[in-house]
């Protein structure tokens, strides 16, 4: 297969997912968590129980699953090396959080809100939620690159991405509990600076063009 071809296929899978996922945060909004079936999420989304499945292999899935931990690990990366691991971290949090929490894209910023509050409300979706805050320290290490390839660098990014992700879960329920009335990247930079000081994000970080929009929204 072409990378074409390779990356087309990654675009329609990447759009079903955000399909089906907004269907099942509507009618679980609407219905409730408990209330609400995997059938019922496959027949909003007009995809045969088969598809769903094949996307989000259980109902926790379905409201946890994202790709925002590619858009901040791509950040990271991009950030210069050298700097503090807390601003290069906690700045592509902020940018992350701008990309996707925007005035600019409402429908996004919506389905951000509802999951959190499901996450915040449901105990199942708390106990996973700690599986996706581990990958998603992993996935910052990983993009770190050789500022956490020994021993000691490793620890120490684990031990700041760790920080930054508990000032960044600290901010996302105060908005969620506002109903994302705040500025959230505001927000986060806030609880950033209660972790690590007032120049943690250092200069407003510029989100690129292509990163104004979702992850999966990524212009070619």
């Amino acid at each position: 297969m072409s990378a074409q071809h390779s990356t087309l296929r990654a675009r329609r899978r990447a759009q079903t997912q955000r399909t089906i996922q907004a269907h099942a945060i509507r009618l679980f909004s609407e219905r409730g968590y408990d209330a609400t079936t995997m059938n019922d999420v496959a027949e909003a989304a007009g995809v045969s129980p088969m598809t769903l499945y094949r996307h989000f292999p259980t109902k926790e899935d379905l409201v946890l699953i994202d790709q925002h931990g590619e858009l901040i690990a791509e950040r990271i990366a991009a950030s210069p090396p050298g700097q503090p691991l807390a601003r290069r971290i906690g700045g592509a949090l902020v940018a992350a959080a701008a990309a996707l929490a925007g005035d600019d894209v409402p429908a996004e910023r919506r389905t951000l809100l509802v999951r959190l509050q499901l996450m915040i409300s449901t105990p199942a979706l708390r106990a996973r939620h700690l599986d996706n805050q581990y990958a998603l320290q992993r996935a910052i290490i990983d993009a770190l690159g050789d500022e956490a390839a020994g021993p000691d660098q490793a620890f120490q990014a684990q031990a700041a991405a760790g920080a930054c992700l508990a000032a960044l879960h600290t901010a996302l329920v105060r908005w969620a509990e506002d109903e994302g009335r705040a500025d959230l990247p505001a927000l986060i930079a806030k609880a950033l600076a209660a972790v690590f000081g007032d120049d943690t994000i250092g200069r407003p970080p510029i989100v690129p063009a292509a990163y104004r929009r979702s992850p999966g929204r990524r212009r070619g």
